[in-house]
């Protein structure tokens, strides 16, 4: 059974390691996981959830689909958007991925 304890740490008695390092790096670990991971995903949570707020009838949009069309109405949670003249698809509104510059669908045409 010597693989679970080295030979040299059975022979010197073994002293236990500092257990307030061990703590001190799992704080620093969350840290930089948290900077790194969590707060860029929650600063793009907000931008997304603000531009889906403020869509409005006349906006062109690109839903998560690949959709491109422009918005004619707005709900609560769905909104209906035009993608070719009198075709109208129902949408949620979180399913939109971006809000285009007006005039983009005219000049891919």
């Amino acid at each position: 059974m010597n693989f679970f304890i080295s030979d040299a740490m059975a022979q010197s008695g073994g002293q236990a390691a500092n257990p307030m390092g061990s703590f001190i790096f799992i704080g620093v670990f969350f840290v930089i996981m948290y900077f790194m991971l969590i707060r860029p995903q929650q600063k793009r949570m907000k931008a997304h959830n603000e531009m889906v707020g403020a869509l409005a009838v006349g906006d062109e949009v690109i839903t998560n689909g690949g959709t491109l069309g422009t918005v004619v109405a707005v709900d609560e949670s769905f909104i209906k958007v035009e993608i070719a003249k009198d075709t109208e698809i129902h949408v949620q509104r979180t399913a939109v991925a971006k809000v285009l510059p007006k005039g983009t669908i005219k000049s891919l045409k």
